[in-house]
């Protein structure tokens, strides 16, 4: 991808990233399976969806823990685990 084209993708976003909307876009963020491009964030908030391994489960239990609601899979038989919806 070249730089006009991020830029292309940066445009309607105004400039900074939609995930924090405090820093520049300017990473490319992609789906690893697939390589298509999501969008473009800044750094941090591209390597903390990396981190989290690109699972949007992962992301919500992340958003659920830091505004304080508790993430408790329910035992259903053993080793089987039910998680909250």
């Amino acid at each position: 991808m070249t730089e006009a084209e991020r830029d292309e993708l940066v445009a309607p976003q105004k400039g900074p990233c939609v995930i924090c909307s405090k820093a520049p876009a300017v990473h490319v963020d992609h789906c690893h399976e697939t390589g298509r491009v999501r969008g473009v964030l800044c750094f941090n908030c591209n390597s903390a969806i990396g981190k989290l391994g690109d699972d949007p489960d992962a992301v919500r239990r992340a958003a659920a823990y830091l505004e304080g609601s508790p993430w408790k899979p329910t035992l259903v038989a053993p080793g089987v685990y039910r998680l909250p919806s």
